[in-house]
């Protein structure tokens, strides 16, 4: 049984990009019996850029909320807060001690942000070592990562493999696992959605405000009874990405046969968001109601965590004489 671990940010609430994306391939993938599977929130990464106190609970909350409601059943996985394991920080201090400076100043998480230094956190700086830290803590086999955390998984392996020559064997080094076929989910104008890029369709808001949203997505000019491309619209590449395939056909057909316009189409994905995340919406607001259920959950998955947590620190330590 291999042990697979992956870990969202609680930046902001999910969206939909974040659920087709990581949330539900991610919960696909813990319930393949073949697979022990370790599910973070990584809320000591978002505090990097999120300063506010009740806005970073608050964001963890809806982060959870969000896997909860989406199927993850916390009592087959080992689901928990980064913060919440503090041992993952002390990892992190003996880690930098081991790290090269040029390697953190190559890594694309501070070199995306160098030209601008006054901006830049030693915590984003250091992003990379927290990365590390959180894999290595729990001996995971397996990390699930975008094309853009590639290169912080190597970084994890070779912090892993230097104190492992050092030291004899401490760490598991783990192997990332890189879909090629990982979605790009398009947001409200086209681009990648995001929430930096304020393009996002949030499928857990109240449905007066998700319709706003979805209302605002980008489209072009073709008069109502104008035949027009769904390839090249926005509203149907998100449609398409929850129909069925005879649903994407239906629509596909009206969009070209005229006499249809863009306000008709975005109707149509609202109402099917509707029905594809009605039942999720549903538990979403019930653990928004009730956080204390999200803090069990949480709490639960601390619990079978620390042990792992506390035995590859205690390995770490022996090794450096501590």
């Amino acid at each position: 049984m291999a042990r697979v671990l992956t870990g969202i940010q609680s930046s902001g609430r999910q969206h939909l990009g974040n659920i087709l994306g990581a949330i539900l391939p991610a919960i696909e993938m813990s319930n393949d019996p073949k697979n022990e599977a370790y599910l973070f929130i990584a809320d000591l990464h978002s505090l990097t850029t999120v300063k506010d106190a009740k806005q970073r609970k608050d964001n963890l909350i809806a982060t959870a909320a969000a896997w909860l409601a989406c199927g993850l059943n916390p009592n087959k996985v080992v689901f928990y807060a980064q913060s919440h394991l503090p041992e993952c920080t002390e990892l992190t201090w003996y880690l930098n001690c081991f790290t090269p400076y040029p390697m953190l100043a190559n890594a694309h998480s501070f070199k995306d942000k160098s030209n601008n230094l006054s901006d830049v956190n030693a915590g984003l700086f250091d992003y990379p070592v927290l990365m590390a830290s959180d894999i290595l803590l729990y001996d995971a086999d397996i990390v699930p990562v975008g094309k853009d955390q590639k290169q912080h998984l190597e970084i994890t392996r070779d912090l892993a493999s230097s104190f492992n020559h050092q030291y004899g064997d401490t760490f598991v080094l783990p192997e990332s696992k890189i879909s090629e076929s990982v979605m790009t989910i398009p947001g409200t104008d086209g681009r990648k959605m995001s929430k930096s890029y304020g393009n996002v369709v949030d499928v857990f808001l109240p449905k007066k405000q998700l319709k706003k949203q979805v209302m605002g997505i980008q489209t072009d000019s073709t008069p109502l009874e104008d035949p027009k491309d769904p390839n090249t619209c926005n509203v149907f590449a998100l449609y398409k990405l929850l129909a069925t395939d005879e649903q994407a056909k239906q629509l596909a057909e009206k969009y070209r046969g005229g006499n249809f316009g863009y306000g008709h189409a975005k109707t149509a994905l609202l109402e099917l968001i509707l029905e594809e995340f009605g039942s999720a919406r549903e538990k979403f607001d019930h653990y928004i109601e009730n956080p204390e259920e999200v803090f069990s959950a949480l709490k639960m998955g601390a619990e079978k965590a620390r042990p792992v947590a506390q035995a590859t620190l205690n390995r770490v330590r022996n090794k450096l004489g501590f």
